[in-house]
């Protein structure tokens, strides 16, 4: 591993021997690197050239370095490498926008005969000696056998630390395992904290890595918190996170705060004056303290007046980075809500960050790049808003933006046009935007769950883009003050650079059906214990394991400790743990009737029922609207209730643990409509009347009650006596009995020392139950990728994709003889699937993919094996283009909230295509079931919420009409008919009907048009 110059953690020895032997090879190398360096025209840095060197070597590569610090001159000399060399060199990134940013830049270098493009839905000069794609795409390429990887020689893997994220990291090893052995790999990461490990696992299947690590960012980044001014209209002041003497480029751990800061936090809840004795430290700055100066040359702070904190308005904070010569910035909403809603609010302000040369530039930019765009739909895109304020310096990046608008923000931004960017997160995702500060608004985002903190790693991420390389001396970032903001916390956050990177690759059933068919199962199962996910469970097999035994010789300490010269002490414990176990289980049971119960006084209510809710939320009386018979939660049913205060609500066990009595009954009108607000005042009334007749005819001893079963006297949970049927009890329990008198009766129980032998018994217990605990992950963790190929093979043999041909009785051929070596495993597979399992008997043969498994190894969305389904049963026969479509958009599109209502479908709910949803959601509950059988992670929930929009738009319906009435952007709307596209393409290829190909080829253009047609992305 070659670690920076700058880099403390590599031991001295090492580091000396290493710089030493690199700063030779450096100083006689004139080849192909010397050349290179020549060709980019400015001077590379240590980490770049030990890079370099290993890469003309012959060996592969892992950089790992900051955001900005240059780590694609890496990959970049690979490209050279393969050019010089009359090789082809693939360049790899994750999302389209970076394959479309980095083909430009490789265009310019090497000219557009040079570099090709491929991006699913894109393919310019495939041919090329050097082609940029998409990481799928080369997956797609490696399992299809494409005669393009002819001559491949480098493979460039851009933001290789994708490979954690859930949905498309296991894309990056498949491809690392699967390239062929002669190609070198150029990974190009984030900095982590395990990368070493991660080289480690790269040298396992790609042979010789050089692990090239660098910490330090190019340029110096300094900390700062944006804190609102004392008086209500000032200007926010920018305040130094560290304490003067700490360098923030090395701050260490737990740095030291800024007492200017901290007083402002200790002080900020007592408004008022505070006298400046508490700032006069100012005048004595320790070393490293930059000394920032806010508006005028004046430090922040002596002498100022303290009221509570507030939020700085985001235009202030942008002007006061304007008037401190901070811009551009990048400033991070995590809501695209916020970014637009912040654009507005600079807009209201005045704020304009443009002379009449740069706005006059931008109009003319954006009118070239807009000059596609349909004037139709200029108006429901938002277009004079946005076109507005990016002629004043403004803009908004998101992923609801269109992608056309987008780009344009991304290239003015680049040329310095456009002074400040409000964006989500997914900005950081590699696209090149580096600017002079990055602003933070909050520290907690929506992970679509719950809000979670960001994590030092995300931090790290978000802010590696203040200071421009060349432009700028130092960066800023800067976290807007908040609620709920700790500047100790801020700090260890802000210092903690390095974040660890997890394997997230698991078996697909497209990986499963294309290893079968060009390896078999066996040599499978070993390809896929090669992932990095099971290096990484390994590993951590060996800790467990230690810990295993340590455990193990301490329970022999503990057991001759207890032990007892009167009889077996182990025999005596099990007695007591038999005893407490008997009492557990009399009081689970008499839990479980009492609830039980509790349920069936839920079970027995009717409409008009008015009921007591004796605590919690709902407490008071209620009268039933709907039982709730219908939908039934895990604790019986949930009835809808109308309060006294006549609110609508829904009434669970938890508001009545005990139960409900119904108390009398109300009439309710069969036109009774709870959206009406009369008419629920009307029933509300009701049941104060009814309420007050109940208390009249309580106090004559008259209650009127139901009369049948409704519960009168006791609550419906009955009484905490004998309860139904006589439950047991401890006094009364048999089987409690005997064990207490088999352990009066044990020799140990007589034992003066019983209570010592007791304390190492217990101990002994404690330990066995963990040991047996760590027993356990160990073997969870031996083979589990393996494993899950293995379910996953078991659901594709039930379902046909696979299936087991005998072993012939003749001598095979060699061919037969290299398979045969590696099908052993069939016997297990089979074993496992049980009863259920059709086909032949356990280890008939080796697997084979069926004629239905070769159109699976097509599908390559992520609900392959349910696309699959659909085109084996013919769920979507019949559909017309647009309904195909709009059929496609409930496996790919996932709404970013839960549908209010039913979603409208195109032709009624009797029609062809409601027909084929209904269709599609058996096939989709049919999977889900069998994969729960299998233990495998269940295939994602269909979403009907695109499908009426999709329809219209593959119908010919202009943009308006399409997202009229939804809260679908229009960026959004592109982005998931560009997957609708690419799911109808793949359909086009692997469908086995040819009408049901030619459909989707027809589907496919009339989504890809307009907006569409026209995005990059």
């Amino acid at each position: 591993m070659t670690a920076d110059p700058q880099h403390h953690g590599s031991p001295a020895e090492r580091y000396a021997a290493s710089r030493a032997r690199l700063d030779q090879d450096r100083a006689d190398h004139s080849g192909e690197l010397g050349r290179f360096r020549r060709v980019v025209g400015f001077e590379l840095d240590p980490f770049q050239v030990d890079a370099c060197v290993a890469l003309e070597g012959g060996r592969s590569v892992l950089v790992a370095a900051p955001t900005g610090a240059g780590k694609t001159v890496v990959g970049e000399f690979a490209v050279h490498l393969a050019l010089v060399g009359g090789g082809k060199a693939f360049y790899t990134t994750p999302i389209k926008a970076l394959s479309n940013q980095k083909y430009t830049d490789l265009v310019a270098r090497h000219g557009v005969a040079n570099v090709g493009l491929l991006t699913g839905d894109t393919s310019i000069n495939a041919g090329a000696p050097v082609v940029v794609m998409t990481t799928e795409v080369l997956r797609n390429m490696l399992y299809a056998g494409s005669s393009a990887l002819d001559g491949l020689a480098y493979v460039v893997m851009d933001e290789v630390h994708y490979l954690a994220d859930r949905f498309r990291g296991p894309v990056w090893e498949e491809v690392i395992i699967h390239l062929p052995d002669h190609v070198q790999l150029v990974s190009l990461s984030a900095t982590v904290s395990n990368a070493e490990e991660f080289g480690d696992w790269l040298a396992t299947v790609r042979g010789d890595t050089a692990v090239v690590v660098s910490e330090r960012r190019p340029v110096p980044l300094w900390q700062h918190v944006s804190v609102s001014a004392p008086e209500p209209r000032g200007v926010p002041r920018l305040m130094d996170l560290y304490a003067g003497h700490v360098d923030p480029t090395d701050p260490g751990t737990n740095p030291p705060i800024n007492p200017d800061l901290q007083a402002v936090f200790r002080t900020s809840a007592r408004s008022g004056p505070r006298a400046g004795g508490g700032h006069e430290r100012h005048g004595h700055r320790g070393r490293g303290d930059r000394g920032y100066r806010g508006r005028g040359g004046h430090r922040p702070g002596a002498g100022a007046l303290v009221a509570s904190r507030r939020t700085p308005p985001r235009f202030a904070v942008v002007d006061a980075l304007d008037a401190d010569a901070l811009l551009p910035a990048i400033y991070f909403i995590f809501s695209r809500a916020g970014c637009e809603g912040a654009v507005q609010q600079c807009l209201r302000a005045g704020l304009r960050l443009t002379d009449a040369t740069e706005e006059a530039t931008i109009r003319q930019v954006v009118e070239e790049r807009t000059a596609a765009i349909a004037p139709e739909d200029l108006e429901v895109l938002g277009y004079w808003s946005w076109a507005e304020a990016l002629a004043r310096g403004v803009a908004a990046h998101h992923a609801g933006l269109l992608p056309v608008f987008k780009e344009t923000v991304e290239e003015l931004f680049s040329r310095g046009l456009v002074k400040v960017v409000f964006a989500t997160e997914t900005l950081a995702l590699g696209i090149n935007m580096p600017a002079r500060s990055v602003v933070l608004e909050k520290l907690v985002k929506w992970d679509g769950t719950a809000h979670q903190p960001v994590t030092p790693g995300e931090y790290t991420q978000l802010t590696g883009r203040a200071g421009r390389r060349g432009i700028d001396v130092e960066g800023h970032a800067v976290v807007v003050d908040h609620t709920g903001l700790d500047p100790v916390a801020l700090a260890g956050l802000a210092s903690k650079r390095l974040y660890p990177l997890r394997s997230s690759f698991r078996p697909t059933y497209n990986m499963a059906v294309n290893l079968v068919a060009q390896v078999g199962h066996d040599r499978a199962r070993d390809v896929l214990e090669t992932s990095f996910a099971q290096f990484q469970a390994d590993r951590g097999v060996v800790g467990l394991a230690k810990q295993a035994q340590a455990h193990a010789e301490a329970m022999e300490g503990y057991a001759g400790a207890m032990a007892c010269d009167r009889g077996d002490f182990a025999e005596y414990m099990a007695l007591r743990r038999a005893i407490t176990e008997r009492e557990k289980e009399l009081s689970r049971a008499s839990s479980g009737a009492r609830r039980a119960e509790a349920v069936e006084s839920f079970e027995r209510l009717r409409r008009g029922d008015v009921v007591e809710v004796p605590a919690g939320r709902r407490r008071g009386y209620v009268v039933v609207l709907d039982p709730g018979h219908d939908e039934r939660g895990f604790d019986g049913p949930r009835p809808t209730v109308l309060t006294q205060e006549k609110q609508v609500k829904k009434l669970t066990l938890a508001d009545a643990p005990g139960g409900v009595q119904v108390v009398t009954t109300v009439r309710i009108p069969k036109s009774f409509n709870p959206r009406r607000p009369d008419q629920r005042r009307d029933l509300a009334s009701s049941l104060r009347n009814a309420l007050g007749a109940f208390r009249d005819d309580a106090g004559t001893g008259r209650g009127p009650g139901r009369g049948k079963g409704g519960g009168s006297g006791k609550g419906g949970g009955g009484g905490r006596g004998g309860g139904k049927g006589g439950r047991p009890d401890a006094a009364s329990d048999r089987e409690l009995q005997r064990l207490r008198a088999a352990l009066r009766a044990h020799p140990c129980h007589g034992c003066p020392e019983r209570d010592d032998h007791a304390r190492w018994a217990q101990r002994w217990e404690q330990l066995r139950r963990e040991h047996a605990q760590l027993v356990r992950r160990v073997e969870g963790r031996t083979g589990t990728i393996a494993r899950t190929f293995d379910h996953t093979c078991e659901v594709l043999l039930r379902l046909g994709y696979l299936t087991t041909d005998p072993v012939p009785a003749e001598e095979p051929d060699a061919e037969h003889d290299a398979a045969a070596e590696t099908t052993d495993q069939t016997e297990d597979v089979a074993e496992d699937a049980g009863p259920a399992l059709e086909g032949p008997p356990p280890g008939a043969g080796e697997l084979r993919v069926t004629d239905d498994g070769r159109w699976l190894r097509r599908l390559y969305a992520e609900d392959d094996l349910l696309l699959a389904e659909c085109l084996r049963r013919g769920t979507w026969d019949g559909l017309d283009p647009a309904s195909l479509a709009a059929a496609v958009s409930t496996v790919v599109y996932s709404g970013r909230r839960e549908e209010a209502a039913e979603p409208y479908v195109p032709g009624g709910p009797q029609g062809r295509l409601a027909r084929a949803l209904d269709d599609t959601t058996r096939v989709w509950s049919e999977v889900t079931d069998l994969e729960a059988q299998h233990k495998l992670e269940s295939t994602g929930p269909l979403d009907l919420g695109l499908v009426a929009p999709v329809h219209k738009w593959a119908s010919g319906r202009g943009l308006e009409a399409v997202l009229r009435g939804t809260d679908v952007a229009a960026g959004d709307f592109v982005r998931w008919c560009k997957q609708v596209v690419d799911v109808l393409d793949q359909l086009a290829s692997a469908a086995p009907r040819p009408e049901l190909r030619t459909a989707a080829r027809k589907a496919q253009r009339a989504v890809l048009r307009g907006v569409v047609a026209y995005s990059s992305v």
